[in-house]
Parts: structure tokens; sequence; C-alpha cells
């Protein structure tokens, strides 16, 4: 059953106290950050990794990076790559190159190594779709893991934004213009004709769908846009909207905070909203949801970890002490023990400003030293217990990269939504500006 929340009760608890930002006014609180130089600093190192974690003959990238050596044997995952993580990558070339981080003809070579690898049958392919890791030398299946919906589609959002950045390059274009052609959305709803799968194994579908909020807003979308496998428009409608509400904060999904931040770091939502149903502006609703997890963190989550405060605060998806965890809420996913994951507040910078800035400036300031590195913050630490995470993680630098640049500069909106597909997918799905 679908869940509809009335857009006058959607927003009512944000305009009481006056937390509810316009996107123009999100984005040119954005601009004046421009010259701040912890986002300068932050942002090359998780660029770094991306030059440092793909394979420069393959161009597939690495899913994390052990901070201890000794890992790459005990875990045995030194050349896991992953599908997901290449999509991040070919965006931070884009983003790299604008920022002079890395030459343009460097970028453009690992870019087309990349579209190579998932085209010319290095990296196998299953009706357009890929495995969620794989071997970043070979481009094998790791192990027996599935073909990945969600990473897929981080690795065509990726593709596309390549093929607009680097549209001099003929390559580039017709390689990502064949990977999407591939893309067989109605084969992923198995039968169902709009509500896709989380993925196949050669077993069979994997029975869960993406039918409720979470991070499906860009695999719908490019599924409508396609020109050559498309899900129909009525498609963005099928699944539930299902309303939270933490506090004042009213807004729709209960899920973890990075489904909030990825795919609206390619579509640009900004000022738009749906012409059906409730009339959802899903940009307002990633800014509430980010100021719902803030209070959420300082209001419920200190009574019990004191170490959450106004400006120290977030927790989703990330590595822990007893392996990688879906954490977050509100509501609470997963057991929380006072971990604090950057990505939460960095992949929102986009989003919430006026918090997430001062959050990485708490970050670095506070306990910077204990977990800055290389590639920026460790992936996660603990204030409380001392623990901080010896990996880096792809898909949480990216996001960070991502959402500081969108922030500053809107590069990556720009760049993404120049795509043909991306602006027909949103005229269909009835998503314009007012």
């Amino acid at each position: 059953m679908t869940h509809i929340i009335g857009r006058r009760k959607f927003l009512a608890g944000a305009a009481a106290t006056g937390i509810c930002f316009s996107a123009h006014r999100a984005f040119g609180f954005g601009q004046h950050f421009r010259g701040d130089a912890l986002l300068d600093d932050l942002s090359e190192r998780c660029f770094r990794y991306f030059q440092d974690a793909s394979d420069p003959e393959t161009g597939i990238c690495r899913d994390l990076i052990h901070g201890n050596p000794a890992d790459n044997d005990r875990k045995g995952d030194e050349p896991r790559g992953s599908t997901g993580v290449t999509g991040f990558c070919l965006t931070a070339m884009c983003i790299g190159t604008e920022r002079k981080w890395i030459p343009r003809e460097q970028a453009k070579d690992r870019v087309r190594r990349a579209l190579r690898s998932y085209t010319n049958g290095k990296v196998e392919c299953i009706h357009g779709w890929f495995y969620h890791f794989i071997d970043v030398h070979t481009g094998a299946r790791w192990k027996d893991v599935e073909v990945s919906t969600s990473d897929s589609i981080w690795l065509l959002a990726g593709a596309l934004t390549c093929r607009e950045y680097f549209h001099e390059d003929a390559e580039i274009r017709d390689l990502a213009t064949l990977l999407y052609s591939r893309y067989d959305f109605g084969w992923m709803t198995n039968g169902q004709g709009m509500l896709l799968s989380h993925g196949w194994r050669p077993e069979g579908f994997i029975q869960f769908r993406y039918d409720k909020y979470c991070q499906l807003a860009a695999m719908y979308l490019l599924g409508i846009g396609s020109l050559t496998h498309a899900l129909p428009p009525e498609a963005w409608y099928a699944w539930e909207r299902t309303p939270n509400s933490y506090g004042p904060y009213n807004y729709i999904g209960n899920s973890l905070l990075w489904t909030y931040q990825y795919p609206f770091a390619w579509f640009d939502f900004r000022g738009r909203r749906e012409a059906r149903g409730a009339h959802v502006d899903w940009f307002e609703n990633c800014q509430i949801a980010t100021r719902a997890h803030r209070a959420w963190c300082y209001e419920e989550l200190s009574k019990t970890y004191p170490d959450y405060t106004q400006d120290l605060w977030g927790i989703t998806s990330s590595s822990s002490p007893n392996g990688y965890r879906a954490w977050g809420g509100p509501p609470q996913h997963s057991k929380i023990d006072g971990a604090i994951v950057p990505c939460a507040a960095g992949g929102s910078l986009m989003l919430a400003p006026d918090i997430c800035i001062p959050a990485m400036h708490a970050m670095k300031d506070k306990v910077g030293d204990k977990f800055w590195g290389k590639y920026g913050f460790a992936d996660a630490f603990n204030p409380l217990t001392g623990w901080v995470s010896t990996d880096t993680l792809g898909l949480d630098v990216g996001m960070i990269l991502l959402s500081a640049e969108n922030l500053r500069h809107g590069s990556v909106w720009h760049w993404f939504m120049a795509n043909a597909e991306a602006q027909r997918a949103m005229r269909l799905a009835g998503i314009g500006k007012g």
C-alpha cells in the first residue's frame, strides 16, 4: 500500500522551526565556502583515493584500501573491485580534472579503460547489468556476489557524467552511450514491469524489490530515461512514500542517511517537485532528513553516547570494529556504539551546509589528529573507545567528494543533467520546476 503525506503536514514542522532552507539559499550559502581551506584539502584527499585505488590497466576501482597492509593478506580482498565505486571514480576523474589535480589526458585514459572493461566483455554483463564486486585485474565475478541493481546504476551515472564532461572524446561518448543502451530495465523487474529487483544471481532474481523509499531515485529515473529498454513513467510513482518524523521534522523514508545522498549527487532536484500525488520536493526532503538525523544524534543518542553533540554527529553505513555495518536512523538501524561516520555529514554538504560544514571542522579540530590521513577522514571513529577505522571505503570518500563539489560549484549536477536522457526522465516522470 502506498502511503502519501500531505504537503502541508509534510512541511509543517520544518516551517514552524525555520529549518527549511530553499535550494537557492542553500546553494548560495555553499558558494560562500568556495574558499574553505578544509574543504579544499578534504576534497583533494578524497580524490587521491581514486587515483590510488583504480587499476591502471582495467580502470576498475577497488572497493576499499586497507590502512594496515597486513589486512591485505589476512582478508584477501586487496583485488576486490566494486562496480558502484567505479561509478564514483569516473565522476571523480571529472572533478579532479576540473580542479587540476590530474591532467585531462590522464583522466580521460582512466575513463576510457574503465568503460572499455565494462563494454568489451572483460566484465561480465547480464542483460546490461553487472556484478557488485569484481576482480580489479580480470573483471571476473568476485566469489558469489549478486548482479547489483544499485551498484550498476552508480556506474552508469558516472559514465554519463564523463560523457558530458569529456565531450570532445568520441570514444568516451560512444562507450558511455553503448553502456547505457545495454541496461535492460524491464528484465530487472523480473516480469513485474515497473518495480526493480534488488539484483540477480545465476540461481535467479533476488526476491526483494525497490518498492519503498531508499536509494532508488536514480534507478527509476535512468530506467525511465532509457532510449532502448525503458521503464514506463508510471514506475516513478509505483513505490511507496513511507512517511517518517522526528520531533518537528516530517519527511519521507525511514532509510539510512546515505540514501538521501547518492542519487541526488547526480540528479539535480533543486527547485523541482513532483506533478502528482503529494507533489514532493525531493531535494527539500533530503535536507529535512539530514536535519532530523543530526537532531536525533545530539538529542537522543547523546543520552547514551555523550560524544554526540550539535557539531559532532552523524552515522550511516560504514566500517566498524565488527565489520561493515548498516547503521543509522531515525529510527535506529542496527546496534549503535557511539561511532561517528564522517561521510554522514560530509555526504550531506550539498544539502545542509550550515550544519554539515561545522561538523567537518569539529571533526578535524577536536579529534582530527587521530583519524585524519592520506585520504581525509577515517571511515569511522569512536571518541568514547578510541577506536579508529584503518580502512578507507570508496563509496564513503566518493560521496564526500561529490557533495563538496556540488555544494561549492554545482559541477556534478551541471555535467550529469546535461545528458538528454536525464532531462527526458525528469520530464516523463513529471518532476519539474515550481
